[in-house]
């Protein structure tokens, strides 16, 4: 039997939270979807294994990059405990559509979370989420979790969204290198959509980008920017669905 954290999590929120509710585990393995390249060999589970899988929510679905590479791993029956992380406004078809991805890898869902984390572009928003308050709290939906999975209960449990999915908005804020840039490559490195060209760090490809702001969070010396102007404009358009302060949610 192994525990295992699938992960995508281009700037940490996600692993924060993933890592709050596998803390009780007795030994976690990690599976990072974000990284590219990283030839992971497909991972087989058991029935008897246990996987977390956890995803940001971008703009109320999950990136389509992450349900990409999570269809590569077989399930075959393992229990399953689906996380969706967002930015204190809405997850809305986040966990229906993770769940119909899981479920297609052969994983048998008996719970999931939603569950706030620091919005990744408007920092105001949840800032420093997950905090103390929240990590007890995921800690807590764990321990009902294991109580599940010791009772033998696999029964999966109803999560709200919708079917047909909403569609997928535009990605306005794409990250460009300014005059601070070294041209170190990291960001090319790193981004999960390979998005940035590696011989020429300075150019994005707006199409593959999905502004997930990885090469914002990790450039060494801050010179990757999203447009300030329509950061803000964005930052005031959701402000009222932002600003309410919500609550991590068990469903099991």
């Amino acid at each position: 039997m192994k525990y295992v954290q699938i992960i995508f999590s281009p700037t940490g929120g996600t692993e924060k939270v993933s890592n709050a509710i596998a803390k009780s585990w007795p030994s976690v393995d990690t599976i990072d979807l974000s990284v590219p390249g990283k030839n992971d060999p497909i991972m087989v589970f058991q029935p008897e294994d246990v996987a977390l899988i956890a995803m940001p929510s971008f703009g109320g679905l999950a990136p389509q990059i992450a349900l990409e590479r999570l269809g590569e791993i077989k399930g075959n029956g393992a229990k399953c405990i689906l996380a969706a992380v967002y930015g204190n406004r809405a997850y809305e078809d986040t966990l229906v559509q993770m769940e119909d991805a899981a479920e297609k890898c052969g994983f048998r869902i008996i719970a999931a979370i939603s569950a706030i984390a620091e919005h990744s572009i408007m920092h105001q928003y949840a800032a420093g989420r997950p905090d103390r308050a929240d990590c007890v709290q995921l800690a807590g939906f764990a321990e009902q979790i294991n109580k599940k999975l010791q009772s033998g209960d696999l029964k999966k449990p109803a999560l709200p969204g919708n079917r047909p999915y909403k569609k997928a908005g535009s990605v306005p804020l794409v990250p460009k290198a300014g005059p601070a840039c070294t041209e170190c490559g990291l960001c090319a490195k790193q981004c999960p959509t390979q998005a940035i060209d590696p011989t020429n760090p300075r150019t994005t490809d707006a199409k593959k980008c999905i502004s997930c702001m990885r090469c914002v969070s990790i450039c060494p010396v801050n010179a990757r920017k999203v447009n300030a102007v329509m950061v803000s404009a964005a930052a005031l358009a959701i402000k009222k669905a932002c600003s309410e302060h919500k609550e991590n949610e068990l469903f099991i």
